[in-house]
């Protein structure tokens, strides 16, 4: 079976390819990776694939367009060279928050994402914490999501104050705050929001009693800071100690969000790897791997088992 296994990376995240690549114990296919001029992506493989069951480990982050556009070249290149199976592994789904429409004259981006990957031939996806799990379903291929945050979880215990209570910074991602105070024995609060602008939000009340608690708040993603701040500040008003960890999966962390996000009351801030890091020198920024879950779900498709304890 792994004689016709190959694992390629993008140019997305190398550094979290030829991490799980160890972890699975095979090296990264050779290929090349080129920028025209002009800003055409070029993606040529240096091995045959013909026959191979085809895995390409390429997150769609900052710059989103470009990764993307290379990600659908190196599927289309793997179809054309006769790939028996190709399995997208794209820890970052970019695109992801524009999953509906907010008006009657929008796109709905992820679902056109989804169109192009199968278009171009990907048999599999293989993803990590989804924006919102309705993108599944715009797909007509297996799309297996696997989460980090039992990853996380483990990064967090030695950091976390007592009296913890886990917060959602809205109503979508309640159910992940429970996966984390399940985890971590802790209790659930939720801040409600009221949309006074097309881009601004309001906190309106917490829902939860978080008065003299420690709060960790949680998130699928960071990018500029503004979501987490605005609870850091909901939070301290409603009585909150002024202990704050926050953890998301995905980092894709501009420079807005150091600014935002370092204050005082916020001890620490996680997120894993699924995007490579752009604020490398920011002491309150820890980066927890997810290679390791990453590559048991590859051994398992490789095996034909069930990825359920992965999700």
């Amino acid at each position: 079976m792994r004689d016709l296994f190959t694992l390629f990376a993008g140019s997305g995240n190398p550094e979290l390819a030829e991490a799980v690549g160890r972890e699975v114990g095979v090296s990264l296919g050779a290929r090349v990776i080129e920028r025209f001029p002009d800003g055409e992506t070029f993606v040529r493989l240096e091995q045959p694939v013909r026959g191979h069951q085809v895995f390409i480990l390429q997150p769609t982050g900052p710059p989103v367009n470009d990764n993307l556009v290379e990600l659908l070249s190196f599927v289309d290149a793997c179809r054309r060279a006769a790939a028996a199976t190709i399995i997208a592994v794209v820890p970052y789904f970019g695109y992801a928050r524009q999953d509906k429409r907010h008006g009657h004259r929008e796109p709905v981006t992820a679902s056109m994402v989804a169109y192009l990957l199968q278009a171009v031939g990907a048999n599999h996806v293989v993803t990590v914490d989804l924006h919102a799990a309705q993108i599944e379903g715009f797909f007509h291929i297996p799309v297996d999501c696997l989460t980090a945050v039992p990853t996380l979880c483990e990064a967090l215990r030695p950091v976390l104050p007592k009296e913890l209570i886990v917060v959602s910074p809205d109503e979508g991602r309640v159910k992940m705050a429970t996966q984390y105070a399940q985890r971590l024995n802790a209790t659930v609060a939720v801040l409600h929001k009221r949309r006074e602008t097309a881009t601004k939000t309001r906190v309106t009340h917490v829902v939860g009693d978080v008065r003299d608690k420690a709060c960790l708040i949680i998130d699928d993603m960071i990018s500029t800071g503004g979501t987490i701040a605005e609870a850091i500040e909901a939070l301290l008003a409603a009585g909150a100690r002024p202990e704050i960890v926050v953890a998301a999966t995905h980092g894709p962390l501009l420079e807005s969000a150091r600014q935002k996000l370092s204050q005082e009351s916020v001890r620490t801030l996680l997120v894993t790897d699924t995007i490579a890091p752009v604020i490398r020198n920011w002491p309150k920024l820890q980066v927890v791997t997810v290679a390791p879950v990453i590559a048991s779900a590859i051994r398992r498709l490789l095996a034909s088992e069930s990825l359920s304890n992965l999700y």
